[in-house]
């Protein structure tokens, strides 16, 4: 790092760092002084015509070395980013917002920040069905080209980054800072994703997982999107947050349906009759982002292939009765003996033929030892 960037970098750390200067009175500051040094540079009068509280100002002028250099030292790891608005390796999508994070900590390639990327959220506690579902639809677009985008979080997110990660890249943008991994079981996951993507922060080297912390990370998600899509989410999970601050950035906003009797599924009904798409294929969402996808995909989707056809192309190769059973279930989560009840088949075939299905992807075990079609075609993304 040479001496001016480094320069360039404390003046905006000492406004990122200030207590009680957001990310919104931040952007109008260097807007009204015209740079960051120039807000460091003005004096204290000037500082609070334009808005800036008291207990911010000391701090401005005077920040925390400690905490600087922290900062400072971090970016100087290898494939470590302290990225500005005022760089060309600010992403432009984020740029754009009215309060553009200050300072963005990146560990891994800044290059993904500027490609096409599709945010998919969800529950931390996913049916299996839900999981499959963001995994595939993650994998399928990430092989297309385009980067998936989420929240290091339990459940849909991490299916969404390790479909990505098999096919394309991925990148995660945290609730701490870059230093940090929450949950912590994901170490190995976000260990990977810097490897093949990226990990995005604003939060300083240092900084623990808080609750306030999260809906600023989602704010990160939705803008740096073309769109986000819901997979599964309970009424007021924090996805409804994500999907709402996408739609006021005016990104385009998807949402999975579901079973009405899946509590999962309600969040994203809710979203549908707020206006959100509603897609059971990944290709109907290449279709509505046609427009803004075309300079960066070479591929044309294939739009007559969605899960449904898929699947039933799959249930051919089963034999009558295995295809029999599978009718019987439905999507909903049912029990033993209610597919006996339905299908007239002996128990211990009805046990051995849904271990069989369920081996093969056909269906999903639930809690209390039920069963549901999984609604995606075994051992195949491309379809998803």
């Amino acid at each position: 790092m040479t001496p001016p960037a480094r320069e360039q970098l404390t003046d905006w750390l000492a406004l990122a760092l200030a207590p009680g200067l957001g990310p919104r009175r931040i952007s109008q500051l260097v807007a009204h002084f015209g740079s960051a040094a120039a807000v460091r540079a003005a004096d204290r009068t000037a500082l609070l015509e334009a808005g800036a509280p008291k207990a911010a100002i000391a701090a401005v002028k005077s920040p925390d070395r400690d905490r600087v250099a922290h900062a400072l030292a971090w970016a100087d790891r290898p494939n470590a980013h302290l990225l500005t608005p005022d760089l060309s390796t600010y992403p432009r999508r984020l740029r754009e917002l009215p309060a553009a994070p200050p300072l963005l900590f990146v560990l891994g390639d800044t290059d993904l920040l500027h490609e096409p990327q599709i945010a998919i959220v969800g529950s931390r506690n996913p049916t299996a069905g839900g999981i499959a579902t963001a995994r595939d639809f993650a994998a399928y677009l990430a092989g297309l080209g385009l980067v998936i985008t989420s929240g290091l979080a339990l459940g849909i997110d991490a299916a969404a980054h390790q479909g990505a990660l098999g096919t394309g890249h991925t990148i995660a943008v945290l609730g701490t800072g870059p230093d940090r991994v929450y949950p912590a079981v994901h170490r190995e996951l976000a260990r990977r994703i810097a490897a093949g993507g990226a990990l995005v922060s604003e939060f300083p080297p240092g900084t623990g997982p808080q609750a306030s912390h999260f809906p600023r990370r989602n704010r990160i998600i939705a803008g740096l999107s073309l769109g986000t899509l819901v997979v599964e989410a309970a009424v007021g999970s924090g996805s409804l947050i994500t999907a709402r601050l996408a739609s006021e950035q005016g990104r385009e906003v998807f949402a999975i349906p579901g079973s009405i009797h899946n509590p999962l599924a309600r969040g994203c009904h809710a979203l549908i009759r707020q206006g959100a798409k509603l897609v059971d294929s990944a290709n109907q969402i290449l279709e509505e982002l046609d427009a803004q996808l075309q300079p960066y995909l070479d591929t044309t989707p294939d739009t007559t292939s969605i899960a449904g056809e898929s699947t039933r192309h799959h249930e051919e190769a089963l034999d009558d009765d295995h295809r029999r059973l599978l009718s019987a279930m439905g999507y909903d989560p049912t029990a033993p003996d209610d597919l006996i009840a339905r299908t007239g088949l002996p128990a211990f075939e009805i046990a051995s033929m849904l271990l069989l299905l369920e081996l093969q992807g056909y269906v999903v075990s639930h809690a209390g030892g039920r069963y549901s079609r999984s609604g995606t075609p075994p051992q195949s993304s491309a379809d998803a």
